[in-house]
């Protein structure tokens, strides 16, 4: 299915999208013959031209499920043009603006500022002409109002209302749209991760009935079809033994239930969408068996090399990337990536990923094709995603694309960490301050030497700790020659 949600480029450092759905009914065929009076022709041609665009929260990245209404840029009654900005909206890494793909009148704002939406979800109401405000407002009257009543439920039974499929038989005013979408010839609208649930469990996304706004295919919908006991349903079950077991069992699990009361003076901050985004992450990647080596480097030639460099605009987090990208060539395996847990993917690009800590969250810009570009354009490269990442205006391909990731806490004169894999990735370095070390030959002479501590914590079902060490030895090898780096 087409996109509704047209990528164009990048103005004004900010990511711009269009998006738009026609919510009126069919219209005639242009050929049709109406063979009625002119009285009645006028008033045919009348309804052919009336329609009423439903705006729908846009998906701004691969892992997005639900986005913030930053701030409208357009306010009710106001007149659009095809290309022009209406809403600023924040996804899990970024924020941008969204342009409408359609001329007419904003007649209705559906989620606020400072409001949440899941993707595919009505913001918003356009109408053609201004005739039609009035039903524009009650479509987005009707869409208000079932997210009302549904919270009712919702608050007296948390945990089966979102999960369960006689949430959607609640909600009334969904249920005609679904049978129209199966019956009639109409494209099949289905969120993104309905799709990939659809894909994965092999489920014909065709033959499914939609139970969301107008039809939409959802996530549930999906896993009704292939068979998939709810959520809600597997943890009713898991609930019956508790609920026959001795009163000391059935107190054990009630007990943490009431919240501990808050320290005095305390305060309670919810996650931004960006934090939240890195909460899933983390939570996801603990699914992934991850074992971890650690290897130390001796940095002196590196530190005199830096110096030499960096009144050249070269930074060390462009140096590590470079020599990270050289050592993948020669061991691929550490730059491959297994998502299915059956099969894992060589990729053909070294994405070098590498985190940043920006206000109110984490985020990894990524440097494509480390392995190909030169250290000073690399650093050059490097400055630019930084400065775009921390103004919240990187473009989804430029934090989601890694392959391998780096993280450097040198710079805070940490020693060394342990870091979590991504999702997704192969392998993760964490590299730690260059501290002087003395060490020992092999004749028993003493000598003082800087060297740095790094781990990588890797994906132990495609990467063994023979491949890491070998990897760690070649990238040593890189960094104790780094003059190599520009050649």
């Amino acid at each position: 299915m087409a996109s509704q949600f047209l990528p164009t480029t990048l103005t004004n450092s900010k990511t711009t999208l269009s998006f738009s759905s026609s919510l009126s009914s069919p219209t005639p065929l242009p050929w049709r013959r109406i063979s009625t009076t002119p009285h009645r022709r006028l008033r045919q041609s009348s309804a052919i031209q009336s329609k009423i665009r439903e705006i729908f929260m846009p998906a701004l990245s691969s892992t997005m499920t639900e986005g913030k209404i930053v701030s409208w840029v357009k306010s009710e009654g106001d007149v659009l043009s095809k290309g022009e900005s209406v809403v600023v909206v924040e996804s899990d890494k970024a924020d941008m603006d969204v342009e409408t793909f359609y001329d007419g009148i904003l007649a209705a704002i559906v989620v606020g500022e400072g409001e949440t939406a899941p993707v595919g979800a009505p913001i918003g109401i356009l109408a053609e002409t201004e005739a039609e405000i009035a039903e524009a407002k009650a479509k987005a009257a009707t869409k208000s109002s079932p997210s009302s009543s549904s919270s009712a439920p919702a608050a007296a039974a948390p945990i089966p209302q979102e999960t369960s499929n006689p949430a959607p038989a609640i909600s009334q005013p969904p249920s005609p749209p679904s049978k129209a979408v199966s019956d009639g010839p109409r494209k099949t609208v289905a969120t993104p991760y309905a799709k990939k649930l659809a894909k994965q469990h092999k489920v014909n996304i065709e033959s499914v009935v939609g139970t969301g706004p107008f039809g939409r295919i959802t996530a549930a919908d999906v896993e009704a079809a292939a068979g998939i006991a709810p959520a809600a349903a597997a943890s009713n079950v898991a609930s019956a033994p508790v609920t026959s077991a001795p009163a000391k069992a059935a107190a054990a699990p009630s007990a943490p239930a009431p919240a501990p009361a808050p320290i005095p003076g305390s305060s309670v901050v919810a996650f931004t969408t960006m934090q939240s985004a890195v909460a899933k992450n983390m939570v996801e990647s603990l699914s992934v068996p991850t074992f971890r080596v650690g290897y130390p480097v001796t940095t002196d030639a590196l530190d005199a090399f830096y110096e030499k460099v960096k009144k050249k605009g070269v930074t060390m987090t462009a140096i590590l990337a470079k020599a990270a990208a050289v050592a993948l060539v020669q061991h691929p395996v550490v730059n491959a990536t297994c998502k299915d847990g059956k099969s894992f993917t060589y990729n053909s690009n070294i994405n070098i990923a590498v985190a940043v800590a920006i206000n109110g969250g984490l985020i990894t810009p990524v440097l494509q094709d480390a392995d190909k570009l030169d250290l000073y354009l690399l650093s050059q490269k490097w400055k630019e995603l930084v400065d775009k990442a921390r103004a919240k205006q990187l473009q989804p391909h430029e934090y989601n694309s890694g392959t391998f990731t780096l993280s450097n806490l040198g710079m805070f004169g940490v020693d060394r960490f342990d870091a979590i894999l991504p999702p997704g990735q192969g392998a993760i370095m964490a590299v730690g301050a260059s501290k002087p070390t003395v060490l020992a030959d092999k004749d028993g002479f003493f000598s003082v030497k800087n060297k740095m501590l790094v781990n990588v914590t890797a994906d132990h079902r495609i990467i063994y700790g023979a491949d890491l060490a070998a990897f760690l030895q070649t990238f040593s090898k890189v960094l104790e020659n780094p003059e190599s780096l520009t050649l």
